[in-house]
């Protein structure tokens, strides 16, 4: 333990080396100075530190959202090529003469594959816009037509929905084709 020696640095103050050079008033002022140092060098660090800290915080935050609305918009894609087949569905059954004429066991067959992939689709958050009879929205609806609006209908209200219209997870992947109400000015 002898063997280990610590260097001074130059500006250290001790009461042995400078006693004979300096009184204590100096010596006092000396210390204050170096300890007026000290401060200041452990308040920039602590600033620093805090700093780091924070920004370490925030990252760790944002990445966390991140990975999240990653998560949450993964499977737009897939859910975007499903939607045609519902679209399918949708039209198989919309002429009523040509469905009714069907044996009724291939109908509730047919049915229950689309109820079944509705159901998987909704699940992982793809909701079906229905807007019939709602305010026209640009954000979620496309107006491919308009309608007189006769007999106190609403004006810029959706009257017909010729095509759904999916959000996903409350981003609108596809927008609804509307005919819409409107006022003829004369």
């Amino acid at each position: 333990m002898a063997d280990t020696e610590f260097e001074k640095e130059k500006d250290d103050v001790t009461f042995e080396e400078d006693s004979e050079l300096t009184s204590p008033a100096e010596q006092m002022k000396k210390l204050r100075e170096k300890l007026a140092t000290c401060v200041a060098e452990k308040q920039e660090y602590l600033d620093g530190w805090q700093r780091i800290k924070a920004e370490f915080a925030n990252s760790k935050k944002l990445e966390k959202e991140e990975k999240e609305r990653f998560i949450k918009f993964a499977e737009e894609n897939l859910l975007e090529e499903l939607i045609p087949v519902l679209d399918s569905f949708d039209m198989a059954t919309a002429n009523s003469a040509s469905w009714e004429a069907l044996p009724p066991e291939w109908r509730k067959g047919m049915e229950y594959v689309r109820s079944q992939l509705l159901g998987i689709l909704e699940s992982h958050g793809l909701k079906a816009l229905d807007p019939k009879g709602k305010p026209f929205d640009p954000r979620e609806h496309a107006a491919v037509a308009e309608v007189p609006a006769e007999n106190g209908e609403g004006d810029h209200t959706v009257a017909q929905v010729l095509q759904r219209g999916y959000t996903l997870n409350g981003k609108v992947l596809r927008p609804a084709q509307v005919k819409v109400y409107i006022t003829e000015t004369k």
